[in-house]
């Protein structure tokens, strides 16, 4: 009785490995959803700026859109729809942002900012930490939203 509750065990257990190695290459070999386009600012003159966020939450187990970073630019200024992350030894992701309204749980606006919440792909996201970037990730100078003067 006991040998076979061990080969049950034991192929329960390869199994669990063999399932998570399909799906970490299947999650990795899929493209991004956002392409990192070069930006609108090519064209625009003027100097870029760049934005870190003021609050980063990376929870992807809660599913979609619990990762994300809330990032302030100055009134007048605009971005180009994209900001990236980027981590040494890995490509460069890039995610869309929301403007504004009641998104910035957690940060107080400030009267002369507009607030931005960016969210990156869940599955890029796993796929970071199951590389073993997740304090990386969680560092506010690898992710960054480029901005100019507005027109």
């Amino acid at each position: 009785m006991r040998k076979i509750i061990f080969y049950v065990l034991f192929l329960l257990g390869l199994l669990g490995i063999l399932g998570f190695s399909y799906i970490s290459a299947y999650i990795s070999e899929k493209p991004p959803l956002v392409s990192c386009r070069q930006g609108a600012f090519n064209s625009s003159p003027g100097e870029k700026y760049y934005a870190y966020p003021e609050k980063l939450v990376v929870q992807p187990w809660r599913g979609p859109h619990h990762v994300y970073a809330i990032f302030m630019i100055p009134s007048g200024y605009r971005s180009d729809g994209l900001f990236t992350v980027s981590i040494p030894g890995t490509q460069t992701y890039c995610g869309q942002y929301i403007n504004g309204g009641k998104i910035t749980s957690g940060v107080d606006e400030p009267k002369y900012y507009t607030m931005m919440r960016g969210y990156l792909n869940t599955r890029i996201a796993l796929k970071l930490i199951a590389q073993g970037n997740i304090n990386q990730l969680k560092q506010p100078f690898n992710w960054r939203l480029g901005y100019v003067k507005r027109k």
